[in-house]
């Protein structure tokens, strides 16, 4: 019996410049969970970690001393930066897998990027591509294998070659029942790299958990090549179970729940509120959630008292007329609603803003930078849009992207497709809105100094000392944001 499995992942936070000075990494989660369940089964499973190395070719020396019988490059679908599929992490699993193919090995992927490009990691070496949720369909592959089967045609969820062409078996269902799953495999993660670049750019030090999975929306820009759109969610019991464990093992100060939406399924919050009292579970997590699930005042009271400190919400844009053509079934009203329901409650919300879709013009975006000086979220994500494979948005645009489909880094924003304004306006704005928001941050803090200097925290002042050093260069980049857009 094959018994020796390598895991590992494709994201290198080195080869994403932004990321790595953010400095805010967290653990290949869903790889994890694919390890845990293989062991559980009777194989032995190791991990090597991807996010700190410096190049592919690391994992050399790992496959010489271990010779495994299966290495499987298992990304960590619940990061969304993997749906970007950043073309230098391609080319990176492309290396790897020769890599392990070289020493014999029989090659498995799991990624966003394989699920959506299965034909072309085929054709770069890997022995079998796994097409969405994957643990299960791993678990019957590797089984299979070992059973000497030569025919795979019955295992739901694969991409192989055969008969000199490309076989795809039907997708494979998702699970409904996510606490049949064994706890993730945190043993195989050295935490030391991870706690003291935390640390040092945080001060304190987070953790990644997932309580459920997939997304029932349909906002037409969003993939989810993984977990689809059914939405399962372990139970809080579980959740509350892990987190004790890792408090114990890690001393965690923070949580972020990787979840596309949390909470959704009625009465959650409230009873992982009750537990986490129960247990004297002390620590703070962030969530993401939409405006229109952020609306009922005892679910915001619930998640305060369990510990949510930030909530990061898609808005993603100040005007009505983009959020409809995004098919995001939100509303502009609602975002306001619930920004000042949680900042009652004393969340913070952050926001989610996109610009460049499709038929927005300037005064859309001069309505989305109207919100965001209005709100003054706490935090505050912008990109462009970015066409997933899969999605209806993708199929809009896709004939525009036969240069260039692909990122090469979460800081490149380049938009890669024909629009209202040329690609160098977008990223000009990016810079632009960020301090926009540096300004308004620094006027209210200035507006609270003046009011109640004993009352103006150290960070206040800080945002003041921003805004002054962001104004003159708001002056100038208004101009060339005028000037490139009669380009």
């Amino acid at each position: 019996m094959n018994n020796n499995i390598l895991f590992s992942h494709s994201y290198f936070l080195r080869f994403d410049p932004k990321q790595w000075a953010t400095g805010q990494p967290y653990p290949p989660l869903a790889t994890l969970y694919a390890a845990a369940l293989m062991r559980e089964n009777g194989y032995t499973v190791s991990l090597f970690d991807t996010m700190f190395a410096h190049t592919a070719q690391d994992v050399q020396p790992v496959i010489d001393v271990q010779v495994p019988d299966f290495f499987v490059l298992y990304d960590d679908g619940f990061n969304y930066l993997t749906k970007m599929c950043l073309t230098n992490m391609r080319e990176a699993a492309f290396e790897m897998m020769k890599l392990a193919k070289a020493k014999g090995c029989t090659v498995i992927v799991s990624s966003s990027d394989s699920t959506d490009h299965f034909e072309q990691y085929l054709s770069e070496g890997a022995d079998f591509v796994i097409i969405g949720e994957a643990e299960m369909t791993l678990l019957e592959l590797v089984q299979a294998i070992n059973n000497k089967a030569t025919n795979f045609q019955h295992i739901a969820g694969l991409a192989f070659m055969h008969d000199n062409g490309v076989t795809k078996t039907p997708r494979r269902t998702v699970m409904k029942d996510l606490d049949a799953l064994p706890q993730p495999a945190w043993d195989l993660v050295d935490i030391t790299p991870y706690r003291s670049m935390w640390l040092k750019s945080s001060g304190y030090f987070s953790l990644n958990i997932a309580t459920t999975r997939g997304c029932p929306f349909k906002c037409n820009w969003c993939a989810k090549p993984i977990y689809g759109n059914r939405y399962n969610a372990r139970s809080p019991e579980k959740v509350v179970e892990e987190l004790k464990m890792l408090k114990w093992i890690f001393n965690f100060d923070h949580i972020w729940f990787s979840d596309d939406i949390f909470g959704l399924k009625p009465g959650w919050v409230h009873v992982f509120a009750d537990l986490v009292e129960k247990e004297q579970l002390k620590f703070r997590f962030k969530i993401q959630a939409r405006a229109d699930l952020l609306l009922q005042e005892d679910t915001i009271k619930d998640l305060a008292r369990a510990g949510c400190h930030n909530i990061w919400m898609g808005a993603e844009s100040g005007s009505q007329k983009i959020l409809d053509a995004m098919d995001k079934g939100t509303t502009v009203e609602q975002i306001y609603q619930a920004t000042t329901l949680l900042k009652k409650n004393g969340i913070n919300p952050s926001f989610f803003i996109q610009f460049g879709y499709p038929g927005e013009t300037q005064e859309d975006i001069a309505k989305t930078i109207r919100m965001i000086k209005d709100l003054l979220p706490y935090e505050m994500g912008i990109s462009v849009s970015y066409p997933l494979p899969g999605t209806l948005f993708h199929e809009r645009v896709k004939a525009d992207l036969t240069q260039k489909a692909n990122w090469t880094d979460s800081d490149e924003l380049l938009l890669m497709f024909r629009n209202t304004y040329p690609p160098r306006y977008y990223k000009k704005l990016h810079r632009y809105v960020h301090h926009v928001f540096r300004k308004q941050q620094g006027w209210v803090a200035l507006r609270k100094a003046i009011k109640n200097p004993f009352a103006a925290s150290r960070t206040d002042y800080k945002k003041i000392a921003a805004a002054c050093l962001h104004m003159p260069s708001l002056l100038v980049q208004q101009v060339q944001l005028n000037r490139y857009v009669h380009e």
